[in-house]
């Protein structure tokens, strides 16, 4: 029998975890893109999207962030049964789910250094929809894209930092899509 910490991972983890990963790389690719997912859940309130994401990117080389809503012993051990990934606080992860009253302040998290860029952290940020009311332009968006981010002023912000910054997923439900640094939002 199956503990809860068990359950949810993807059913055909080889295939599975491939389709997710492309679908991650597309959406970072096409900031602004929504990218259905499936084949992972997690224990509430995680989404299954952020649970795919998770599955994908996480392990144990790769410390975790959970801000408090999702930071049950439920969800710890999946995280462990699953990723693999340790706990850690927010100056140290790699990886940090919750949802946007929980994740800011945005300073508390690695940007990457002028050397190293590439060492900041990802934030996957669960939302009630992805919908489509700001405007976006950048890398990857053909004139522009259209999404519903949390704070637009904190996104403009962020792509400021460039090449430095934090880079997003935003998750609802089964649906996800990407905000690199490198997207500037207006509206």
């Amino acid at each position: 029998m199956q503990t809860e910490s068990m359950q949810g991972g993807f059913a055909n983890a080889p295939v599975d975890a491939a389709l997710a990963f492309r679908a991650a790389l597309e959406a970072m690719s096409r900031p602004g893109t929504v990218h259905g997912v499936a084949g992972a859940t997690a224990p509430p309130p995680l989404s299954p999207a952020a649970a795919v994401l998770a599955m994908t990117l996480c392990d144990p080389e790769t410390p975790i962030w959970l801000a408090p809503s999702v930071d049950t012993p439920a969800i710890q051990g999946w995280f462990r049964f699953h990723t693999g990934a340790p706990l850690v606080g927010r100056p140290d992860a790699a990886f940090a789910f919750g949802n946007w009253a929980e994740i800011v302040p945005l300073t508390d998290f690695r940007i990457g250094t002028p050397e190293y860029p590439d060492r900041s952290a990802t934030l996957i940020v669960e939302v009630a929809e992805l919908g489509k009311t700001h405007s976006l332009t950048g890398p990857g968006i053909r004139d522009r894209a259209a999404l519903t981010v949390p704070d637009p002023a904190a996104f403009r912000l962020n792509a400021a930092l460039f090449p430095l910054g934090l880079d997003f997923f935003l998750c609802a439900e089964t649906q996800f899509a990407a905000l690199p640094r490198t997207t500037v939002v207006e509206g």
